[in-house]
């Protein structure tokens, strides 16, 4: 081969390697970047919330002085006031429960649905003769007795004191109403006096009940005790005063002979209560 040949075919071969190049380098992408997403962190919806359950003894309570009014259908017809001689309340079991919130490690609040069940025992006096029945020389005595039901709702705030190998003693507070509903009230009539022809009842009567809202207010102190990380157990004590309002109607034959409105009114109750719960945190 002529060394002319060599040179032609030498150009030859670079001339066809030339475009093979360029086209291999055209093809050729750059490597692409893509931010990776921001890892997902969960919402804790519950944080903070908690629920909360109690049941309570109430082992002392004090009624308010109850009074009462009285009707002279005349004409004219006339009102006249009076006080129950003797009044006592009853009750020994209270309950609530309701959802709060922990605004920190020392504040949280609740609302609350809370009640109890009691009866009540009085006696009220006249110097006048058991319904007209006795002689002139004798008086009267009512023995009276009912029941009725609280059922309240409660705003509640708590400071909690720090927490020490578990426990966490609190103080705290409370504002809201609870609706009073009385059952109504039975009466026994008995004659008093040297002259009275028996020691048996000597009549009877039945007073309508009544319901209404009425103020109440709260004052609370315990320690809670870690059971596990979201639950614990709340033992304390609670005051609570629930304001005075409506008690009872007029007997049948008393509306028939004209009086109207309410005639008995009761002046409130005081409740001492410990109480043992149970408050579980939402996380």
């Amino acid at each position: 081969m002529t060394s002319k040949l060599r040179i032609v075919l030498a150009l030859a071969a670079t001339a066809t390697a030339l475009p093979l190049s360029g086209a291999l380098a055209a093809d050729y992408d750059p490597p692409i970047y893509v931010d990776q997403a921001p890892e997902y962190q969960p919402v804790e919806v519950g944080s903070g919330w908690y629920l909360r359950g109690d049941i309570g003894y109430v082992f002392k309570s004090r009624a308010g002085k109850v009074g009462y009014r009285t009707f002279d259908a005349g004409p004219p017809g006339s009102y006249g006031d009076n006080d129950f001689a003797t009044n006592k309340i009853s009750t020994d079991v209270a309950y609530g429960g309701g959802i709060g919130y922990h605004f920190n490690d020392w504040l949280r609040a609740d609302a609350t649905v809370e009640g109890f069940d009691a009866k009540f025992n009085g006696t009220t006096t006249s110097d006048r003769p058991c319904n007209g029945s006795q002689p002139a020389t004798t008086a009267c005595r009512s023995e009276d007795s009912s029941k009725f039901k609280t059922i309240g709702v409660m705003a509640n705030g708590y400071v909690d004191l720090g927490t020490y190998s578990g426990f966490t003693p609190y103080v705290g507070g409370g504002l809201g109403y609870s609706l009073v509903h009385w059952k109504g009230l039975d009466s026994n009539l008995y004659c008093v006096g040297a002259d009275c022809t028996t020691a048996a009842s000597v009549g009877s009567s039945q007073n309508g009940g009544e319901k209404d809202w009425r103020f109440t207010y709260a004052l609370m102190a315990g320690v809670a005790y870690d059971l596990s990380k979201n639950l614990k157990l709340d033992v304390g004590y609670k005051y609570k005063h629930i304001q005075g309002g409506n008690m009872f109607g007029w007997d049948s034959g008393t509306a028939a002979a004209g009086a109207t409105g309410v005639q008995g009114h009761d002046g409130g109750f005081d409740t001492h209560e410990i109480k043992v719960g149970l408050r579980y945190d939402l996380w």
